[in-house]
């Protein structure tokens, strides 16, 4: 029973292997997507860039992309995206308090 158990874990373990690198891969091509259609547009955002080219428009540096248009990455609660999108938010709900003694921070100390 013990080496069913072991051989169950060791499964377990590469399947998470597996897609913690497949999330990674998704995550990389998503960021490189979404930095080469900046200018003219992409499924996520629309094409209007596209349609209607103008000198400013292909001027403009790639615009920085929020972690909340990652749609792809998001779909996993386990993707690096999902795991951004976590900690910011929970940085947003403790931010760092300063101590008046020490003056170092601590993560939601005032509630």
């Amino acid at each position: 029973m013990t080496s069913q158990l072991q051989q169950l874990a060791q499964k377990k373990e590469r399947l998470e292997d597996e897609l913690r690198h497949v999330e990674k891969q998704v995550y990389d091509l998503e960021t490189s997507y979404l930095n080469d259609s900046s200018q003219h547009g992409n499924v996520l955002k629309g094409f209007e860039g596209f349609l209607a080219p103008s000198k400013t428009n292909t001027m403009k540096k790639s615009r920085n992309f929020k972690t909340e248009d990652r749609l792809f990455s998001l779909s996993s609660l386990s993707s690096p995206a999902a795991e951004e999108l976590n900690a910011g938010q929970a940085e947003a709900r403790d931010p760092p308090i300063r101590n008046q003694k020490s003056g170092q921070f601590a993560v939601g100390g005032g509630r």
